[in-house]
């Protein structure tokens, strides 16, 4: 077997692994010709279903470690639209194009880019069916489909209804309808938002929403209306960060809720909770609260993507954070069900999520893009270590999140893992969030929070060009 230098790889997962690693020339260390164990010198092929951040960048990553691989990428759009900093264009501080990219780039390194839609997994046979008729055979596969919705959490909500009652958690035509709604939406109307249960992907992403339309009325005039957020959960990504900006910018009161401001927030155990939507008047109802909206925004509960359920690839037993989702093994992202499957990004559970109110866990690892690119480069390692006879890469996990909030202030949070007797680690040195005082206890001066807004759109070019270019 014609394998890549050992030492050579060694560097270069070190580099690769890195969370800000961009394009980097490694045609060198790859192997004059990789082989399949299993049928003497034929290339070896990774099938990659999905085309977000953490399929983009396991296809990427896996080209780029070891070129003789055969890599196809199975994406059924043409073009991918980000959903960190979508809110921007639901606001109008951004145009949708700024967040929209193609696959040219990962054309040029030789992935095989292939636009259809996978409708079957034959794990036995290791092949991979299309929509389009086409099977593909495989080695390894790497599962990276996303999330799908459950629509049948709320009485009265279906798939049909977000046509005219959007969710915009999968960016595209879906963003553009939202922000149509809410520039029509008259002064004094109401915008509310339904928070599902989490887990969800992007954990502060509703909280964005509801600072970015808040300040949208400022700008257009309609300060007299309001933004009310029903959260199925008791508290909240960033929480802390998010109401003192909504103290600074949009009247957030001391009370805890905001019901005399502009943005108000209501816990699920006091009424957020929503079980109930009467479509025709766009209403929505907890076991307390009767909520009319001019424009309603429902947050669906999620799930694992389709293909990966269909696959077998999800669990059925354990808490709330495990059923539904896709367990993996720390080390490489390998499915739990399935050693030839690698699990990354929204459809994987990895640990469990204490940000949700779990009192006994000690970490959360979020449904975020770039948590979900580093697993790529995890499994990418993994699998080109395993192509190639070579040992397995010591994994290390980083997430970078940024969430801008108003003009010129942004915050943001930075947590690392690792892998500690086979289990997910949180590691608390060089994690954690943006200060809400100084050392001295000072007011944060407002050129920090300016320089967060500006780091979160240079974030965001730097994670796409890292996946796409």
């Amino acid at each position: 077997m014609s394998q890549i230098n050992r030492r050579e790889f060694v560097k270069v997962i070190a580099v690769a692994s890195s969370a800000a690693a961009l394009s980097i020339p490694l045609s060198a260390c790859a192997g004059p010709g990789t082989k399949r164990a299993a049928s003497g010198g034929a290339k070896a092929r990774v099938v990659v279903i999905g085309g977000g951040y953490g399929g983009a960048t396991a296809a990427k990553y896996v080209k780029m470690l070891d070129a003789a691989i055969d890599v196809t990428l199975i994406e059924p759009n043409a073009v991918y639209t980000s959903c960190p900093l979508s809110n921007e264009v639901i606001s109008g501080h951004r145009d949708i194009k700024t967040i929209q990219i193609g696959y040219d780039g990962l054309k040029k390194r030789g992935v095989n880019v292939l636009q259809d839609f996978v409708v079957g997994v034959d794990r036995a046979k290791k092949v991979v069916t299309t929509k389009g008729g086409k099977k593909l055979e495989y080695d390894t596969l790497v599962m990276s489909p996303g999330i799908e919705f459950h629509y049948n959490n709320i009485d009265g909500y279906s798939e049909a209804v977000t046509t005219d009652i959007p969710h915009a958690w999968k960016a595209g035509e879906q963003t553009l309808l939202l922000k149509k709604q809410l520039m029509a939406m008259p002064d004094g109307g109401k915008f509310v938002i339904v928070v599902p249960k989490g887990p969800f992907r992007c954990p502060p992403g509703p909280y964005e929403r509801a600072s970015l339309a808040a300040n949208y009325f400022q700008h257009s005039g309609k300060k007299k209306s309001k933004v009310i957020i029903l959260d199925a959960n008791d508290s909240h990504s960033k929480k802390g960060l998010f109401t003192q900006a909504w103290g600074k910018m949009y009247g957030w009161e001391k009370d805890g809720m905001g019901t005399n401001s502009m943005i108000e927030w209501v816990a699920g155990s006091q009424g957020g909770n929503v079980n109930k939507l009467d479509a025709k008047s766009k209403t929505v109802s907890s076991d307390f609260v009767d909520m009319k909206g001019d424009v309603l925004n429902i947050i669906p509960a999620h799930k694992a993507g389709k293909i990966a359920v269909d696959s077998g690839l999800v669990g059925t037993k354990g808490n709330h954070f495990e059923m539904g989702w896709c367990k993996v093994d720390p080390m490489t992202m390998a499915s739990a069900e399935d050693p030839n499957i690698y699990t990354i990004g929204d459809s994987c559970v990895a640990g469990e999520m204490a940000l949700y109110g779990n009192p006994n866990a000690n970490f959360d690892m979020p449904k975020s893009a770039h948590i979900a690119m580093t697993q790529a480069k995890v499994a990418a390692a993994a699998i080109v270590a395993k192509l190639n006879g070579l040992p397995t890469p010591q994994p290390y996990y980083a997430n970078t999140c940024y969430s801008v909030v108003g003009d010129e202030y942004g915050f943001s949070v930075a947590h690392q893992y690792r892998v500690e007797n086979g289990t997910f680690k949180y590691i608390k040195e060089g994690s954690g969030v943006s200060p809400m005082v100084m050392p001295d206890k000072s007011p944060v001066p407002a050129l920090y929070r300016k320089l967060e807004a500006e780091y979160a759109d240079g974030w965001l070019r730097n994670v796409m060009a890292d996946a796409f270019v």
